[in-house]
């Protein structure tokens, strides 16, 4: 067969599929995230990966932020969000709504994010692009895990991470379902 990309309708198809698949509750909550193309960046993944629910705490910057437009490209409109007081309030809604809550971060007990357990309800907390998750928010987390990378670089970027950890739940989720019929 020779490789050709997916007509409109056949894109559609196949991503039906997975939508299908697609059952578990999956949230972010962010910790102080601040650069609005990161968050921008972190939207057009989550949109991308159904997430239920974004929450926004401590110094976040919102998707009302006209630089958010810029990567996020319009997919703030797909993905329910709201301002939190704390993180603590995030992950008391996050567990109102069925999901664990696990810190992707570089931290003490934190274990590589495919060894863990994420097949079912999942809230990931990400936090500042420099300072990383508060200590409030470390204390919040169920879980900890880090996204290895054996490369010169020892971390990654918050948008990249999230896509890596979003990616990652997801996958896990869809093995657990099995696969389509």
């Amino acid at each position: 067969m020779t490789a050709r990309n997916l007509s409109a309708t056949e894109a559609k198809r196949l991503q039906r599929e997975w939508r299908r698949r697609t059952t578990a509750p999956l949230g972010l909550l962010l910790d102080s995230v601040q650069n609005p193309f990161n968050l921008g960046a972190i939207l057009r993944t989550a949109a991308a990966f159904r997430v239920d629910h974004l929450w926004l705490a401590g110094t976040a910057t919102t998707p009302a932020h006209d630089k958010v437009h810029k990567t996020s490209l319009g997919t703030e409109r797909l993905v329910p969000w709201s301002v939190v007081a704390s993180v603590s309030e995030g992950a008391a809604e996050a567990g109102a709504a069925g999901m664990q809550l696990v810190g992707i971060e570089l931290a003490v007990g934190a274990e590589p994010l495919g060894e863990l357990d994420l097949a079912h309800g999942v809230c990931l907390v990400l936090g500042h692009e420099d300072r990383g998750l508060s200590p409030a928010a470390l204390d919040i987390c169920r879980k900890l895990a880090y996204i290895p990378t054996p490369g010169k670089v020892g971390s990654l970027n918050v948008a990249a991470a999230a896509a890596i950890a979003l990616y990652d739940v997801r996958r896990q989720q869809w093995a657990a379902v099995g696969p389509a019929d």
